[in-house]
């Protein structure tokens, strides 16, 4: 498996998103499209959902998506999202983690962030990576991975 990459990166709250500040935490890192599109935001909807959770297996969660802090503080109080969103404009986590895939959008082809998720360990190590993902039930099955690491 691969590992997070050291770069720091915005996030919503005013904070940054810096992998090193991490050592020691189990994290999910989700990328999803867009901001307010409706798979993304049902996606988010259900980390939120289970965001006690994953709190009480010790996991934070972060989404990841090439929109502005602006956009994402937008998205995250409308939602109500508990956790914190990062920015990547320049896909740089995005390209590190492989995301950046060639889709087919109303017949032609784009360049777009394939829906995928990621569990890191404390050393900063990707445990367990869902790519291509299809939002029904994903997050359950991320929240029954994370919760197995625990026993």
């Amino acid at each position: 498996m691969s590992s997070i990459p050291a770069l720091t990166l915005p996030t919503t709250g005013g904070a940054t998103f810096d992998p090193t500040a991490l050592q020691g935490q189990t994290y999910v890192l989700y990328f999803y499209p867009k901001d307010n599109t409706p798979g993304c935001t049902t996606e988010g909807n259900d980390f939120r959902l289970n965001h006690d959770a994953f709190a009480a297996a010790g996991v934070k969660v972060f989404g990841v998506s090439r929109d502005s802090v602006k956009s994402h503080e937008g998205f995250k109080a409308k939602q109500c999202f508990p956790f914190e969103l990062i920015s990547d404009p320049e896909e740089a986590l995005c390209e590190a983690m492989g995301v950046m895939k060639l889709k087919n959008m109303y017949g032609k082809q784009v360049r777009g962030v394939e829906r995928s998720t990621f569990v890191v360990d404390g050393s900063g190590a990707v445990v367990k990576e869902w790519r291509g993902v299809k939002v029904p039930g994903h997050v359950e099955e991320v929240l029954a991975f994370v919760q197995s690491l625990k026993q």
